[in-house]
């Protein structure tokens, strides 16, 4: 790796600032400001600092509405907002899609325009960790705090994910290398554990890979269980695993101290899906009887957990809740994203900090590009190129303060840095707005009635 010299050529330092990425919500930030713009990141990692410092070549900056040639071209705010409220107002079937890179405080304002038109609104979930969230509905929730995990844990495990890639400072901050209160020692006083089909670099750094065969999470994991219970073994090989490896890890999991689990993805979209999360919560509920242990999901954007946590709060379900019928629904298959537009019933979608163009698969794309779509978002991307009216925000946790939730369910505060552009609007303010001009339509429509 070249060497990077440092930068010394700032304004103004701005301590304890919150990382905007992934599900770790690092709240250690220094941002080093020139010109009122973060031109510096101290103790972020790569992927952090890359997304902190500002892209201002593909930024959003001013609202656009498509014209009658296709073309996106520069309008003011109360045009662009007194459209898309007319869109939302007079649609059948809105969707409200993303929030996961947004604040709690806009969902609040996204929470009453979805019961005032009778939108569904839905997250990143619904194609990521939607099956551990259905998972903890049906086996509940052994959570604990990464800080439990730092000051505690003697044993950690990595399941389905490669935290040294996705999540960079997890094991660095919280996880593996920390000293912590009852693990003075750091790293000499865990052991580290990946259960993956891949040799990761994860795996690399950790003192036992388990690479079990790829879709062979649920028996993996049914054999552990049955070990734990006094079984014996009848397969002398399972899941590529011989049953000698799988009694010798068991025990030095019941015999540990203190045992944290972390899945991912790989855990949530092999073959068995929610039901490898089911098996994997019955398993730390089966070790609880000999030690501690708990598990908490590798959540990706660094506020997808706090959309869940707060619509099961606000509407007792997680994601994908259907307002329709004047009170809040929720049925997996029939009110997410992607089975609605597959279907082709929306007739109009808001999407708010997320990028479905780049991440749906065709057949959702394809019907987005035949009805209104709406964009609320800080940088250009697929979704921008079909999307009807653009209405550019700003950067939480950087350009605007707001609360998100981290990946273990601690709520966070994260503070504004620097100002935003003059053409750009908090996101909180934009749906803010939306909801009131769409209250004066329909408050309209009823009393030309």
């Amino acid at each position: 790796m070249a060497y990077e010299e440092p930068i010394t050529d700032y304004d103004e330092i701005v301590e304890n600032c919150t990382c905007a990425f992934c599900g770790c919500n690092c709240d250690d930030l220094t941002y080093l400001i020139k010109d009122g713009h973060v031109v510096g990141v101290r103790h972020a990692c790569r992927l952090g600092a890359s997304k902190v410092m500002e892209d201002m070549d593909q930024r959003l900056l001013v609202p656009m509405i498509r014209n009658e040639e296709g073309d996106l071209v520069e309008t003011d705010w109360d045009t662009a907002l007194d459209k898309a409220a007319e869109l939302i107002a007079g649609s059948v079937r809105p969707v409200f899609y993303g929030w996961s890179e947004t604040s709690v405080e806009t969902m609040k304002h996204g929470i009453r325009l979805g019961e005032l038109v009778g939108a569904v609104l839905d997250n990143q979930a619904t194609i990521c960790h939607g099956p551990s969230l259905q998972a903890v509905q049906n086996a509940g929730y052994p959570v604990n705090t990464l800080g439990e995990v730092k000051n505690r844990a003697d044993m950690i495990v990595y399941s389905g994910n490669n935290a040294m890639n996705s999540h960079p400072r997890h094991l660095g901050r919280y996880s593996a290398f920390p000293r912590g209160y009852f693990r003075k020692r750091g790293r000499f006083d865990k052991t580290i554990v990946t259960m993956d089909p891949r040799y990761t670099d994860t795996a690399k750094m950790s003192d036992i890979w388990v690479g079990f065969e790829q879709n062979g999470d649920y028996e993996f994991y049914n054999a552990m269980r049955a070990v734990l219970r006094g079984k014996k073994l009848k397969k002398d090989v399972i899941s590529g695993i011989p049953k000698e490896d799988i009694e010798d890890l068991v025990e030095a999991m019941k015999t540990t101290q203190y045992g944290s689990l972390f899945f991912g993805l790989g855990l949530t979209h092999t073959l068995s899906k929610q039901r490898n999360i089911d098996i994997a919560i019955n398993l730390i509920q089966d070790l609880n009887k000999f030690t501690k242990w708990n598990l908490v999901p590798m959540r990706g954007h660094f506020n997808v957990n706090g959309f869940n946590i707060f619509m099961a709060f606000e509407m007792g379900f997680p994601y994908g809740v259907d307002f329709s019928r004047g009170y809040p629904r929720y049925m997996n298959g029939e009110t997410n994203t992607i089975d609605l537009l597959t279907r082709e019933e929306p007739d109009v979608f808001m999407v708010i900090a997320a990028d479905p163009g780049a991440h749906f698969p065709g057949g959702a794309n394809r019907h987005l590009a035949n009805i209104p779509v709406i964009q609320i978002d800080i940088h250009w991307g697929p979704s921008t190129e079909i999307a009807d009216i653009v209405l550019p925000g700003s950067f939480i946790g950087v350009e605007a303060a707001g609360t998100s939730y981290r990946m273990d369910g601690v709520p966070i505060y994260m503070k504004k840095a620097i100002d935003k552009p003059e053409t750009c609007r908090d996101d909180e303010w934009i749906v803010r707005e939306l909801h009131e001009r769409v209250q004066k339509i329909k408050g309209s429509q009823i009393a030309s009635k």
